[in-house]
């Protein structure tokens, strides 16, 4: 938290919401003059460089960040325990021409880290099945009923990813069946490992410093780890003397998309990932990801927020409430017209989900509002589709600012998934309470956790995660800010803004996108647009106006002030510099998150 002897931004101590502005690096106002040279008044730097720094990066290391590539940060794969192993295990099912299985997971990290490998097979002249679990009938990770069935069936290699790192059962079950099982997974481990050929992990409690530097890594960067791993053990062999040895950086598309419906941590490798992801997305040369692009309706090249909020929920909507193997024939095929098939059926699904999604949402608004005093929010009920309680836990972290766990019942167990706040590990939690006996399953990463329990044990364990996490919930909680990078003038928030902005991208989770403050400006119109956006149109002093939109935020107490406490008002606004580009010509817009009187 910013000292008190640190002046505010803006002189906002107290915004609408509650939190006071400081700055994320310096002192970044914008006048007229620094706009005029994209630099910042009282500083030599410009606003790349500024932007770059106040993420952490080293002066010394500004080159390689301004445009991450591989090269610049690639780690050697033989760094992560088990990769040579799993390398050389499958380079020798490819050589002998063995069945491979790839088993995966239903969501979008799991289709992509699944699809990843297939297309490598492919590319190595060689093949592989795949096995997506059924997420009501089966659940999350493999089971040991399937593994064997699996090998029954002929495959002699299975490879799980983004699942198996806790799977103890199931891989014993497959060690006795003489099936050989090689797990890539980025969740979190426990300190004894289940018994597998090899377990490539970064979150592996025995990795070395710099693996374990990557345990930010999704599942589907891990996978493209092995792969460039695997292709160099079949050169050392010479696998490539009468074959062309593939360019597997056409793999990135899916890298990218894995590594952002994941959110994971955008800085270091996977920023590189994404950044590079994006370029191969462009090129249109996978034809499923192709055709999501254009199911999509997106008439240009995807963005990094594309693909959290356009492709990966579609993806996503297949394992959620319709068939969990859908994203990996569409990220697979070679036939445009199963493409074009597939992501239609994906886009109506996703339709289908945001209904379900919104009555189960409801269900849970109904409970928070008995649960003020709780660190975490846990609601449950009996007939929620788990398919979507993923996504409703998100919505009540960002509304109430806490970790939120949404579970749903069926009998005498129930399937929960929760999402957590910076700080606040509760996928640690949620392995503790498994190993505490209160939970039947559960494991996760910081941010996100899933778990499987008992109805009757639901009060003791929500009574159990509360005290657990309730210091550091407050922690996490106290002094609330809100972290802004420049303000400006109403006349200062154009298109050449936003893209210099754009320059320090891309941006996620751990490498926040640049928020600005506005004003002083004037309300000339609030009003509602869609069920809840609020839609504002500013002007300031300067002359200039601007186009604000806050989403879902009609009914918090910003909306209501907003649309009906500012006449007559001066006020600042805060939020995230964004291209309107729905018109003919592109204009500069402020995705709102906050806003502050000005006098």
């Amino acid at each position: 938290m910013a000292s008190n002897a640190i002046s505010a931004v803006c002189g906002v101590e107290q915004s609408l919401s509650g939190k006071r502005w400081r700055w994320r690096g310096g002192n970044m106002a914008m006048t007229d003059d620094a706009m005029a040279g994209s630099g910042v008044a009282g500083l030599e730097d410009d606003i790349t460089t500024q932007l770059l720094l106040a993420r952490g990066v080293e002066r010394s290391d500004l080159e390689r960040h301004r445009q991450p590539t591989l090269r610049g940060f690639l780690p050697n794969p033989s760094e992560f325990r088990d990769m040579d192993t799993a390398a050389e295990r499958v380079a020798q099912a490819i050589i002998s021409g063995e069945t491979v299985t790839v088993y995966g997971d239903y969501d979008v990290d799991g289709a992509t880290s699944a699809a990843l490998l297939i297309r490598l097979m492919r590319m190595l002249d060689a093949d592989a099945q795949y096995y997506i679990p059924d997420r009501l009938l089966e659940g999350y990770g493999p089971s040991g009923e399937a593994l064997v069935k699996l090998g029954k069936s002929g495959s002699s290699l299975i490879v799980t990813v983004d699942c198996g790192a806790m799977a103890f059962d199931a891989l014993a079950q497959a060690r006795d069946a003489g099936i050989d099982v090689i797990v890539v997974d980025h969740h979190k481990c426990a300190a004894e490992l289940p018994q597998a050929v090899a377990l490539v992990n970064p979150n592996r409690l025995d990795e070395n410093d710099l693996a374990a530097s990557h345990g930010h890594l999704a599942a589907v960067g891990v996978a493209f780890l092995l792969a460039i791993a695997i292709v160099r053990t079949l050169r050392e062999q010479g696998y490539f003397k009468d074959r062309k040895e593939p360019d597997i950086r056409a793999l990135l598309d899916l890298v990218a998309l894995g590594t952002v419906a994941d959110v994971a941590a955008l800085h270091g490798l996977n920023r590189a990932f994404v950044a590079q992801g994006l370029k191969v997305m462009a090129k249109r040369d996978n034809i499923g990801m192709a055709a999501l692009i254009d199911a999509s309706r997106l008439k240009r090249a995807p963005q990094c927020s594309d693909l959290g909020f356009a492709l990966g929920p579609r993806i996503n909507a297949g394992g959620r409430v319709g068939e969990s193997t859908l994203g990996v024939r569409l990220l697979t095929t070679q036939d445009p017209e199963e493409a074009r098939a597939i992501a239609e059926q994906l886009s109506a699904l996703n339709e289908d989900r945001r209904q379900i999604e919104a009555e189960v949402q409801a269900a849970a608004e109904e409970q928070i509002a008995a649960q003020h005093n709780r660190a975490v929010q846990i609601v449950s009920g009996h007939g929620w589709h788990p398919g979507v309680i993923g996504i409703v836990s998100g919505r009540i972290k960002e509304k109430t600012g806490k970790p939120a766990l949404v579970i749903a019942l069926d009998g005498e167990t129930g399937k929960g998934s929760g999402r957590s706040i910076s700080g606040v590990d509760l996928g640690a939690a949620i392995i503790a309470a498994r190993e505490e006996g209160l939970l039947v399953a559960g494991g996760g990463h910081a941010m996100a956790a899933g778990l499987t329990i008992e109805t009757e044990k639901l009060e003791a364990f929500s009574e159990w995660l509360d005290a657990r996490l309730e210091r550091a919930v407050s922690q996490a909680n106290e002094g609330r800010e809100m972290v802004l990078d420049l303000s400006l003038a109403a006349r200062g928030l154009t298109p050449d803004l936003v893209h210099t902005l754009d320059g320090a991208g891309p941006y996620g989770v751990g490498w926040p996108g640049p928020r600005v403050a506005v004003g002083p400006v004037h309300l000339i119109k609030a009003d509602i647009v869609g069920s809840d956006h609020l839609r504002l149109i500013a002007g300031g002093p300067d002359g200039g106006s601007l186009k604000a939109i806050a989403f879902r935020a009609a009914e918090t107490e910003m909306g209501q002030a907003l649309l009906h406490g500012a006449k007559g008002r001066r006020l600042w606004l805060a939020g995230r510099a964004k291209i309107d580009d729905w018109g003919p010509t592109p204009r500069a817009e402020l995705h709102l998150e906050d806003a502050a009187w000005a006098d």
